[in-house]
């Protein structure tokens, strides 16, 4: 499965073209659902262009991407640094008017568990965000409900490139008691090295402008369609490679 991460925490002082309104995460999401992304992850936005959890927000931007891509499933952040406060995030979780399908919970973050037991309440998928070189793995499996999870992002976060896939590899052994599916992605400079694991893992993974702001070349993108392209060119040709 390749999910695409349409804008994520980033601001438009980072990328020009990342997508922040309701309409612009709506056109996004169309052009990256017909360059061959399955699965919809995105960061609600306020008027100055900042992650909200805020109930009309949520509804806003995940109503209008659902309108443009029926069917495709749309999940968004819960991430600490919209809402400092775990119950007010759990509080801001409960007033939620359209639900999304899924939501990450990253489980470094305090207050994952309390989040993610509304999320479940509601019926909202979980993706249990565990960055690697945190205590998120041993927090998550800990955690009676983790069965219940949608899927696992294993996130490798703050790594070098030369030392990607060695902590890649750490973090999926540290997560082999989950049941639940892996989606393995990286970041930055190591966006298209964890892809490549991934897929040769037979993984899921993700890519767009949340993740990285450039091609396998360095060259720079101008859309969350064009790493999607990128990506599903890449899968397709491992996928042909492999016995």
């Amino acid at each position: 499965m390749l999910q695409v991460c349409l804008n994520g925490a980033r601001s438009r002082a980072q990328c020009f073209h990342l997508p922040v309104t309701p309409a612009e995460l709506a056109a996004a999401a169309r052009e990256a659902v017909a360059a061959g992304a399955e699965d919809i992850h995105l960061h609600p936005k306020d008027r100055d262009g900042r992650d909200t959890l805020e109930a009309t927000a949520v509804a806003a931007a995940v109503g209008a991407v659902r309108a443009v891509v029926p069917g495709i499933p749309v999940g968004v952040t819960t991430g600490a640094w919209a809402t400092a406060d775990p119950r007010a995030r759990a509080a801001q979780v409960r007033a939620w008017t359209v639900l999304p399908d899924h939501a990450s919970v990253n489980w470094h973050e305090d207050g994952a568990a309390l989040v993610s037991a509304v999320l479940l309440d509601r019926g909202i998928g979980i993706e249990a965000g565990i960055y690697s070189g945190t205590p998120a793995a041993q927090r998550f499996l800990a955690w009676p409900d983790a069965y219940r999870a949608l899927r696992v992002l294993a996130e490798i976060t703050g790594t070098a490139q030369g030392d990607a896939l060695h902590a890649a590899d750490g973090l999926l052994g540290a997560l082999a008691p989950v049941a639940a599916p892996i989606l393995l992605h990286g970041e930055d400079a190591t966006a298209w090295p964890v892809l490549r694991h991934a897929v040769s893992r037979r993984l899921a993974t993700r890519i767009g402008l949340e993740d990285v702001l450039h091609l396998p070349d360095g060259s720079s993108v101008s859309s969350n369609a064009d790493l999607v392209r990128k990506a599903r060119a890449i899968i397709h040709g491992a996928v042909r490679d492999m016995p």
